[in-house]
């Protein structure tokens, strides 16, 4: 094997990962796999190495910004090691004995991991701690701008497992600046597949015969009703928005405002940093260089979005980001897409049944499946959104970026990667979470029989319609 043979390269590393599962599994326990779980956790959030990741990963991609991805490797680890913390993973997970069956926990064996540019230390991290967890081995294949920030990551976690004698083969990475043809034999000879990142990744993944977990874009499109609390809901969104620099699936990409309470909080909105754009050109022609989002604006500090939008003269000097009035949705309206950059389109309904229908455009368009948002007093109003909105997930009164990938005050497993169900040409529609890398096998015994007449499932039906 040599460089000039990178498939045979790939094979090898997943013959090591597949070789180091296999003595994982014979010899594992809970307590073993918790351990290499953990080991993996503290390698990121070890305060000094986790401001090393993230200042590597700003400096070698160019997104996002240093304090913000050093909260987000904290806190994404932190609240993932709690939802682990005390799941069984190992031997019998659930005996009962009213239907005779017990479930064993199995690991799936090699993990392939395609992770993105936009977290390339929190969500390999992610994955490898739920891999481990699980008993499995993991392939992690960056993307290439990732590289060193991923080659790091495993550095630390390597040290980590020296200190208790694990096996490094367990944790693996493609090496190298990457390519499609190394990651596409990963996406066929590992046992699954996890894809965070571009849409083309996932749909390679989805037919690379490989069984995959792959999540779809986001764009998220949030409601602000005559209701809602509007100081609160234009500080959650400008923390929000401004997170890591709108890096983040869950940024907000669209604010879709009920007419009544537009200009007060267009006002909320100017007195958190938020600058209103009424001449939409003056983003879009910009914005946009020949159909692609500008990489001066991509991912970038406020300062910097700005020159490189040439609006220095246009906002105030403490602005945090821009929302841009709009009303154009769809393949014409750059601006209704996911934008990557502090930017919102800012879109004025006539009432909240206008907003709903706007935002179910803006979804249909783009980001269909993954999550909107709903600023309101009116709790009846979310149930709106879940059955009119294609999405998986409704989150209310938060800041989006931090509720729908898990927040220390809800109930969502904390997860950078958010699957968008069928709407979104998913598999899943839950944050992908430490169960999907896990699988059982059933001890099947014998019941009573538990047989019902014919007459009792079809009393009620014949009554109605007669046999």
């Amino acid at each position: 094997m040599t460089i000039d043979d990178p498939i045979a390269e790939v094979e090898a590393i997943v013959a090591r990962a597949r070789a180091a599962q296999r003595v994982f599994e014979s010899d594992g326990s809970q307590a073993a796999y918790d351990r290499a779980a953990q080991a993996a956790g503290w390698a990121i959030m070890e305060p000094g190495r986790n401001r090393h990741l993230a200042e590597l990963a700003v400096e070698t991609t160019g997104l996002g910004n240093v304090p913000d991805k050093i909260t987000k490797n904290h806190r994404k680890t932190l609240g993932l090691m709690r939802d682990i913390q005390d799941a069984k993973t190992f031997g019998i997970i659930s005996d009962d004995p009213a239907t005779g069956i017990t479930e064993i926990a199995r690991p799936i064996g090699v993990i392939g991991a395609v992770v993105p540019s936009t977290n390339p230390g929190a969500t390999p991290a992610n994955n490898i701690i739920n891999a481990l967890k699980c008993g499995n081995a993991i392939v992690v294949s960056p993307s290439p701008k990732g590289v060193p920030t991923c080659e790091a990551l495993l550095g630390y976690i390597h040290a980590e497992f020296d200190k208790l004698g694990i096996d490094r083969d367990l944790v693996q990475m493609i090496p190298g600046r990457g390519s499609k043809d190394k990651t596409q034999r990963l996406l066929e000879i590992a046992d699954l597949i996890v894809v965070t990142g571009s849409q083309n990744n996932v749909k390679r993944a989805y037919t690379s015969g490989t069984p995959a977990l792959a999540v779809g874009a986001g764009n998220v499109a949030v409601i602000v009703d005559e209701t809602a609390d509007l100081d609160a809901a234009a500080e959650k969104i400008k923390a929000s928005k401004t997170f890591d620099n709108a890096t983040s699936c869950s940024s907000e990409n669209a604010v879709v405002v009920v007419d009544a309470v537009y200009d007060a909080f267009v006002a909320a909105m100017a007195r958190t940093g938020g600058a209103l754009i009424t001449d939409e050109t003056k983003v879009t022609d910009k914005l946009w260089v020949k159909g692609h989002l500008n990489p001066q604006a991509i991912a970038q500090d406020a300062d910097k979005l700005i020159a490189a939008l040439g609006l220095q003269d246009d906002v105030p000097a403490n602005t945090a980001y821009l929302a841009v009035e709009t009303q154009g949705i769809g393949p014409d309206a750059p601006l209704s897409g996911e934008k990557l950059s502090r930017v919102l389109a800012l879109y004025r309904a006539r009432d909240f049944d206008d907003a709903v229908a706007i935002t179910h455009r803006i979804e249909t368009h783009q980001g269909a499946g993954h999550s909107v948002g709903l600023h309101s007093q009116i709790d009846a109003r979310a149930m709106t959104l879940a059955q009119a909105i294609p999405t998986s997930r409704v989150i209310v009164n938060q800041a989006h970026t931090f509720a729908t990938g898990g927040s220390f005050t809800n109930g969502m497993p904390f997860s950078l990667s958010m699957g968008c169900g069928s709407w979104g040409g998913n598999a899943i529609d839950t944050n992908l979470h430490w169960r999907h890398f896990m699988q059982t096998t059933k001890i099947v015994r014998e019941i009573p029989a538990n047989e019902p007449s014919v007459d009792a499932i079809f009393a009620d039906y014949w009554r109605e319609a007669g046999q």
